[in-house]
């Protein structure tokens, strides 16, 4: 009688080596129409680390979020063409899943559950505040977890925005 219980495995893909060690940067996007807050938001988590793209209002963020992943927002509020809050209810609305910093002026604290926001970050805020507030965010695994790569998204230069 034959023995029909056997199951043929494929040996798996061949991946290339070294690309298993490799860790890629968590992708946060900054949504702000001040220069000088977009530019201060991107040297600094792109000095940590952190792969970084921008948007100068809400609506180029939306757009943004449509065509890439990111693995964090942090947004202002007060932007012309769609604000923050404006751009956060349409992604609650998408059921789009990533983490939100409102970073503004205003305090919204008791906005924070119902947009579903991971933080506040009122503004003006320091260096320490900043990326504390992004590593609370993001979880102490940024330095140890290993992922796939992310998506190679057009990058977008926060300076020529």
């Amino acid at each position: 009688m034959e023995d029909n219980l056997h199951i043929r495995v494929e040996k798996p893909a061949i991946i290339p080596e070294g690309w298993e060690n490799k860790i890629s940067p968590r992708r946060i996007l900054v949504v702000d129409d001040d220069d000088d807050i977009r530019r201060f938001n991107a040297e600094a988590l792109t000095g940590s680390g952190y792969h970084v793209e921008a948007a100068v209002d809400g609506a180029q963020g939306w757009e943004a979020l449509n065509a890439n992943h990111y693995d964090l927002l942090i947004t202002d509020n007060n932007m012309p063409n769609l604000t923050g809050i404006e751009l956060i209810k349409k992604l609650n609305d998408a059921r789009m899943a990533v983490p939100i910093i409102l970073a503004s002026g205003l305090e919204y604290p008791h906005q924070v559950e119902e947009l579903r926001l991971a933080a506040t970050l009122p503004k003006p805020f320091t260096l320490d505040e900043l990326l504390g507030t992004v590593k609370k965010v993001l979880g102490g695994a940024d330095d140890h977890e290993q992922r796939a790569p992310a998506s190679n998204g057009p990058f977008v230069d926060p300076w020529r925005v």
